[in-house]
């Protein structure tokens, strides 16, 4: 079942949604150069794990944000002493408990008094640590005020969302022993879901632009023998194409800027539970065409006669058997996902759909030559870096990350994205990338590797093999500096675009082939005003 208009539509939604950069779930807070460090109040922020034990009995895990000041929080759980918790009064800690704490661990509320003024207190009546509950559902950075100066300051404080001091405060009236450890462990270098999910975007691109240059050389080979056959007839003829493609213009590439950031500015706007569920269900039509394209184009080869055969079916025109064979497990597939998708293995369902996806668009959708992939790619590395980087001054906050993580939602994020979970990474969370780093290069690397088979080029000679490296390397980087940055996203198209592009523009100019593969983005041909196996879109 092959829909061009909706395919492209799909395409465009993926390229609109599905480009939030890598980001890790979790991440750890760190430097804010607004809230500068001084002595006594210099610590970094860090995310700390308090586990609760009841009657002791292991409990609910609770996840809170150090302050700036007081002491450093151990790293090893065995270093963490198990303290017993004991809630303060009076409840702000704005004034010294009525009673000797002891060496306790003191969950206190937020308001009334400086955060100081509270670990102050309460490291005067014996508490070991302070943790303080805040008013709202999200944590926030307890820094230092601006006249203060050389705190003394010997315990740890650790702020803790609300719903994690009701939980605590049931708890304590149950009239239970409730005890604490407070630990941050450190986070690996390198996690292996990170090199999974580097070779799956460069499988995904491998897959996708061999398909697409496989179909460019026989369609090439079929109007080749048709040039043969009709050579007066087809020479007079101005458009010759196949059903199924659509090609990219210059035109299409800059509004793609435009029209991507209006989306993801709705998006960001309207972030919500019901928004999230519309991306789903857009996200599993697309899941489903893109699904049963790939699998029927591996199924024909055995199946040939049922793939051949057509059935004409209201709507949707004439339809293979073979097709309406795979389209019901398709269809399952993507309503299991969508049901279960908050499940522990969800993930495997939506890499494997937006797999498909992907490898579906980067078959429809071609670049007819380097100077539209030069402005598309050059249109993307801009938009990667305006709402990663830029939009922080006009909304505080990076709008890309917040959109690919899904903050304002409440759920996990949108679901147009590749992500495994961090197997070895004690905080959890997922690796992540969107579709729009895969796709928007992949567009560029298949558009190479078309040019190579048509061109007869060597593996070695062409340039499929140096763009499909220059991707893997810019990936590379991009992960690099992700963990170098502490699990901060990053625009991967910063790191993808230059290693990508430059590849691709630096060998064109210094092999004579760049005037070539610029405009027409094809070798010359006995015809060259006919374009092979590409509907033609005039470039403008």
């Amino acid at each position: 079942m092959e829909f061009l208009g909706f395919c492209w539509f799909v395409s465009l939604m993926v390229v609109f949604f599905g480009n939030p950069t890598p980001v890790t779930a979790g991440d750890i807070v760190h430097d804010d150069k607004f809230a500068p460090k001084k002595p006594g109040c210099e610590n970094d922020f860090v995310l700390v794990k308090v586990q609760t034990w009841v009657d002791g009995v292991e409990g609910a895990e609770f996840v809170g944000v150090g302050a700036r000041f007081g002491t450093t929080i151990v790293s090893k759980e065995k270093n963490a002493n198990r303290t017993h918790l004991t809630q303060s009064d009076p409840r702000d800690c704005c004034s010294p408990p009525k009673k000797k704490l002891t060496g306790d661990v003191i969950m206190v509320t937020r308001g009334h008094c400086k955060f100081t003024t509270k670990a102050n207190i309460a490291q005067a009546a014996g508490a070991s640590a302070v943790l303080i509950i805040n008013n709202q559902r999200e944590l926030y950075k307890m820094v230092c005020e601006p006249d203060e100066t050389d705190l003394d300051i010997h315990i740890p404080t650790v702020m803790l969302p609300q719903d994690a001091g009701v939980e605590l405060e049931r708890m304590l009236s149950n009239r239970s022993s409730i005890s604490v450890q407070l630990y941050s462990p450190r986070r690996p270098v390198v996690d292996i879901a990170e090199v999974f999910l580097w070779l799956m975007a460069v499988g995904t691109i491998l897959c996708a632009s061999y398909w697409s240059a496989w179909s460019a050389r026989e369609a090439a080979i079929e109007h080749e023998k048709l040039l043969q056959d009709f050579s007066e007839e087809l020479s007079n003829t101005k458009v010759v194409g196949t059903s199924g493609i659509v090609e990219v213009n210059t035109k299409s590439a800059v509004l793609f800027v435009i029209v991507a950031s209006c989306f993801l500015v709705l998006l960001y706007k309207l972030m919500s539970g019901w928004f999230i569920e519309l991306l789903v269900v857009l996200f599993c039509i697309g899941g489903v065409e893109g699904m049963q394209t790939c699998l029927v184009a591996l199924l024909s080869r055995w199946f040939k006669q049922a793939a051949q055969s057509f059935i004409k079916v209201p709507f949707f025109g004439a339809v293979s058997y073979l097709t309406l064979a795979v389209l019901p497990f398709c269809i399952v597939f993507a309503v299991i996902w969508a049901v279960y998708r908050e499940s522990k293995f969800a993930w495997i369902g939506q890499d494997i759909l937006g797999i498909t996806l992907i490898i579906t668009v980067l078959q429809i959708v071609h670049v007819p030559n380097l100077k539209v992939g030069t402005v598309l790619l050059g249109c993307a590395f801009l938009y990667d870096i305006f709402w990663v980087f830029v939009s922080k001054k006009l909304f505080h906050e990076s709008v890309m990350i917040v959109v690919a993580r899904g903050d304002k939602s409440g759920e996990d994020g949108i679901p147009m994205l590749l992500k495994i979970p961090r197997m070895f990474d004690p905080w959890g969370g997922y690796s992540i990338i969107g579709f729009g780093d895969i796709l928007l290069p992949g567009l560029l690397i298949a558009f190479s590797l078309r040019y190579d088979w048509l061109a007869k080029k060597h593996i070695r000679s062409g340039y499929f093999l140096w763009a499909m490296f220059a991707y893997g390397l810019g990936l590379l980087i991009t992960y690099v500096a992700l963990n170098l940055m502490d699990g901060h996203g990053q625009p991967a198209l910063l790191y993808i675009v230059p290693f990508t592009l430059g590849t691709f523009l630096s060998l064109g100019k210094k092999r004579g082939d760049l005037e070539i593969l610029w405009s027409k983005g094809e070798p010359e041909r006995e015809c060259p005003h006919v374009r092979l196996g590409q509907s033609h879109v005039p470039d403008e």
